[in-house]
């Protein structure tokens, strides 16, 4: 597959791959995810291909994406913008956690997306829960600023996934540390998405695509009841549980919903 390129409103450069053919399909990664992600990016790709033009591309900042300093929604939106017009002038979408939440802000900004499709969006509807992100965003944008990228990657491990700290001691000494490294420095542009998902439930009935809002059986019920309400608001909205996922989904159980949902 060759990288192609496409230039966002704000003249950032974002990289992308496509695969297969029929219906035009933009995959959208979360927190630690770049175009090769197996749930959001080329590996599940490669099982939608038969069916779809799949895109899977690097998010501003991440693999071979060029980034700017401003981060904000709205430049993410844009960029999602950038991609649909490559794509065609209208696609399907489907987003994973952060992502999911992006690819419904894109929706809600009435990006021309004919269907949506999204993985566990983490919709905090708890204030409480929900207050201490922005610390978070701020402390992991601090750790940028200083090139602390492990200490990035950790506190958001610990204090978003909330993942308990001796399991991170060893995923610090695993082959797979230097990659989630390379991410540390987008981890804000996650939290600050995640921040402003309840807003977006507060907006979603002007989203006309018809969504499906996907979750695993071991889904954790903070999580659920959020989908629950996204769905609720939704205009058009269905729900679908995957036996025995977790959020770490099985591209391959992924794939066999998506292909019904879009291909319906």
């Amino acid at each position: 597959m060759n990288t192609e390129r496409v230039t966002s409103a704000d003249g950032t450069s974002l990289a992308f791959e496509r695969q297969g053919s029929g219906p035009p399909l933009i995959l959208v990664g979360g927190a630690f995810c770049d175009r090769t992600a197996r749930a959001s990016g080329t590996p599940l790709a490669a099982l939608l291909s038969p069916e779809f033009t799949v895109f899977s591309y690097d998010r501003r900042g991440r693999g071979d994406s060029t980034d700017t300093a401003d981060w904000s929604l709205a430049h993410e939106i844009e960029d999602m913008a950038a991609l649909i017009r490559a794509a065609g002038g209208s696609a399907f979408v489907y987003g994973i956690s952060s992502g999911a939440v992006l690819a419904l802000a894109a929706a809600v900004h009435e990006l021309p997306i004919s269907k949506l499709a999204l993985y566990e969006p983490p919709i905090v509807l708890d204030a409480r829960r929900a207050a201490p992100l922005r610390d978070v965003a701020r402390e992991l944008e601090a750790h940028t600023a200083a090139a602390r990228r492990a200490e990035a990657a950790e506190l958001f491990l610990t204090q978003v996934v909330q993942v308990p700290v001796p399991v991170v001691a060893q995923m610090k000494q695993a082959p797979l540390w230097p990659s989630l490294e390379a991410l540390a420095h987008t981890l804000s542009y996650d939290v600050r998405i995640t921040t402003l998902a309840s807003e977006l439930i507060a907006r979603a009935s002007s989203v006309r695509a018809p969504t499906l809002a996907i979750y695993g059986e071991l889904c954790p019920l903070w999580m659920r009841d959020g989908i629950r309400a996204l769905s609720d608001a939704l205009p058009t909205a269905d729900q679908r549980m995957l036996a025995g996922q977790t959020h770490d989904v099985d591209p391959r159980a992924l794939a066999s919903v998506l292909r019904e949902f879009f291909g319906a």
